[in-house]
Formats: structure tokens, C-alpha cells, sequence
């Protein structure tokens, strides 16, 4: 038997929330209780203290989420996935992750969401896929701490990501991706300037957990394969990186460097 610590998101009130694994055919399912992963033979129980919501729902909420590639038992690299933690994690709901190998799509899975997509929750006894759809429905349901964002900023730091993947595909140095990337991260530098240190001022939103997410994959995809990060000129996207991925809620649903590494492999090798 091994035993691993994880450290608790803080909060004033806590409670604790019991989260048990139940062997899938290729796929996991982790449940919380508070501060330790036990494992034993197939079984693991993956423990953490969150904090009580005013009308957090009975039982945990279970949501399907991709896994790891590089290590087994493990969160994947999907940033659309880790929005959904992210947006449970900042309103302390309780959740049961089934890890999904997406490679070899197993048939609950499938069963769940013919498309075979990820992230997928179950909210009010259906299965509902779209990590848009899927904060939005939250945010309606759990309203506390509000995540949302007034519209004029909705769209704030929107072209980053195709901006990103542009570059990162790129052969060609001249061919103006980095440019264009540039140009977004200093539009996003200046509007983070004058209204900082979140998109939406000094509380984290809804947007932020959707562009977090991005900007950790880009930050390691372009590292690892451009041996390229955002430029000292742009201190105001800098330090906004460094505050998003510093917050427990990100620590604990952020993916292991090596699977993003792995899962932006075959649009660089093309």
C-alpha cells in the first residue's frame, strides 16, 4: 500500500466529501475524502477537503474527463476538461472523475456520448456534454461564488488559443504565426493593464478558467518544442500566468508537462 498527500483547497468552512473507486474496463472513477490517496490492488481512494457550498447537490457530481497517456490513474492533458474541474473546484462542489483512455474508447463510454467526446457530467440525471454548456448550466444552478462575466468581456483573450496552435504548427519562421501570436498576448497585456490583475478585476471569472487552461498548454507546448515563453515585454500576461496557475483550484486539475507534451506531439510532427 502507498500513501500520497494532496494538498486541500483553503477555505474558511470545510467539509468532507468521501470520493471511492470503482474498477472500470478502461476507465477510473476517483471519489474525495479528506487529504490522502490510498491504493489498494485496484482499488484507490483520492482524498480532498473542499469547501461546503450553500446548495451543493447531495451527491457528487459524476463527470468524464480524458486520462492520462504517460501515467496510469492520472488526470489527461484536455484544457476543456480541466475548465469543468476548475469551474467545480472554485464553487466546492463535489465531483467523482472517470478517466476515459480516449485512444481505445471503452462502451460505457460510448454509451454515455456516442461522440466520444470529453468533458461530460451528469447533471440532473443526464449526460451532458460541451464545457460550455456545462459551466453555463453550473453557474445557473450554483450561482455561488459567481464566476460570471459581463459580455463586453466575454470574448477577452478569445484568439489566443488559435493564435498558439498556429505557431506551434508552424515550419515556416517567417510565415507570421509568432507575429499574430504576439499581437493577441499584447492586446490581452493591455486590456489585463488597465483592468487587472483577472479579466474581469481583481475576482477570477468564468473567462479566466476557460483561458487558464489554454495558456498552461501553451506555455509548455511552446517551451518544450520552440524553446519559446511570453516575452518580458508583456509583464501583465506574465504575471496573470503565474497568479492562474498558483491557485490551488489549477493545481489540482492541471495535467502532468508530459501529456501536454504528448497530446500537441502529432500536430507539430504533422
Amino acid at each position: 500500500m502507498s500513501t500520497a498527500r494532496i494538498q486541500p483547497t483553503a477555505s474558511a468552512l470545510s467539509s468532507t466529501i468521501k470520493h471511492h473507486l470503482r474498477p472500470l474496463r478502461n476507465g477510473v472513477v476517483f471519489t474525495t475524502s479528506p487529504r490522502h490517496l490510498t491504493r489498494h490492488g485496484t482499488k484507490r481512494a483520492l482524498s480532498v477537503s473542499m469547501s461546503a457550498s450553500a446548495s451543493a447537490p447531495p451527491n457528487p457530481f459524476e463527470i468524464c474527463v480524458k486520462a492520462s497517456v504517460t501515467v496510469p490513474n492520472k488526470l489527461g492533458d484536455c484544457p476543456f476538461c480541466q475548465r469543468v474541474l476548475l469551474t467545480l473546484e472554485e464553487k466546492h462542489l463535489p465531483y467523482d472523475l472517470k478517466l476515459v483512455d480516449l485512444v481505445n474508447k471503452p462502451e460505457w463510454f460510448l454509451k454515455i456520448n456516442a461522440d466520444g467526446k470529453v468533458p461530460v457530467i451528469k447533471l440532473d440525471e443526464k449526460w451532458v456534454a460541451d464545457s460550455d454548456i456545462i459551466t453555463q448550466a453550473l453557474e445557473d444552478k450554483y450561482p455561488e461564488p459567481p464566476l460570471g462575466i459581463p459580455p463586453e468581456k466575454a470574448s477577452i483573450g478569445s484568439k489566443i488559443f488559435s493564435a498558439f496552435i498556429g505557431f506551434l504548427k508552424s515550419k515556416d519562421p517567417n510565415d507570421g504565426t509568432e507575429q499574430a501570436l504576439l499581437n493577441e498576448l499584447s492586446s490581452f497585456n493591455d486590456h489585463l493593464k488597465d483592468n487587472g490583475p483577472f479579466i474581469n478585476g481583481k475576482d477570477v471569472s468564468a473567462v479566466d478558467l476557460s483561458l487558464g487552461p489554454k495558456l498552461y498548454h501553451l506555455e509548455i507546448a511552446l517551451g518544450h518544442y520552440k524553446n519559446w515563453s511570453v516575452p518580458d515585454s508583456l509583464p501583465y500576461v506574465q504575471s496573470y500566468t503565474k497568479t492562474i496557475f498558483s491557485r490551488d483550484s489549477f493545481i489540482k486539475t492541471r495535467a502532468l508537462p508530459e501529456d501536454v507534451i504528448a497530446g500537441w506531439r502529432p500536430k507539430v510532427l504533422g
